[in-house]
């Protein structure tokens, strides 16, 4: 089985940190992966994305037009992957940034409210994280546990009292897909 996720933000929003975090974890549990990031002259404030395959065998080709799943951290993200998505493709978008409702009916959308849930643990750079967190609770494509292990071994040195605020906020944002699906 293969998963294509693209997660998608303005440059700075930490999307191609949170497809790498993907990524390792998903190869660091027996996966294969794929990571492809977009780099160029979108990388600071203009629209930054990255596309992760992970899958049970070896990957055919790491280009995606229809994505299975999308993050989206911002309205342009949104506007852009909405229409990609394959039919039963699942968006999980922030609410903070996307306040719209969803053109399609043939896709599952949950709004996060991602900024919030960051801010509740200190800072606004932590919503990458939790947006993964939401992801990975609505499709399980790797455990939160390869996540957080992940994070351990690569989260950069400059940043390392934004650890465990980062462990907790990948909890808190599988938590409020969990809520969801108690509700």
């Amino acid at each position: 089985m293969e998963t294509s996720i693209i997660v998608s933000g303005f440059g700075g929003q930490g999307a191609l940190f949170a497809g790498q975090l993907l990524a390792y974890a998903a190869m660091e549990s027996g996966k294969e992966v794929t990571w492809i990031p977009s780099y160029g002259p979108e990388m600071r404030g203009g629209t930054a994305h990255c596309t992760v395959i992970v899958g049970d065998e070896p990957i055919g080709a790491p280009l995606v037009r229809n994505p299975q799943c999308v993050i989206a951290m911002n309205l342009p993200s949104a506007d852009k992957y909405e229409p990609l998505l394959k039919p039963g493709g699942l968006l999980v978008y922030d609410d903070t940034l996307v306040r719209r409702a969803l053109v399609r009916d043939d896709i599952r959308g949950i709004a996060v409210p991602a900024h919030d849930i960051a801010m509740r643990h200190g800072s606004q750079r932590l919503v990458n994280v939790a947006m993964l967190g939401a992801l990975l609770a609505a499709r399980p494509v790797v455990e939160l546990a390869a996540i957080e292990s992940a994070l351990r071994v690569h989260l950069p040195a400059r940043h390392a009292a934004l650890l465990e605020p980062n462990i907790a906020v990948l909890r808190a944002g599988a938590g409020y897909i969990g809520a969801l699906a108690g509700a």
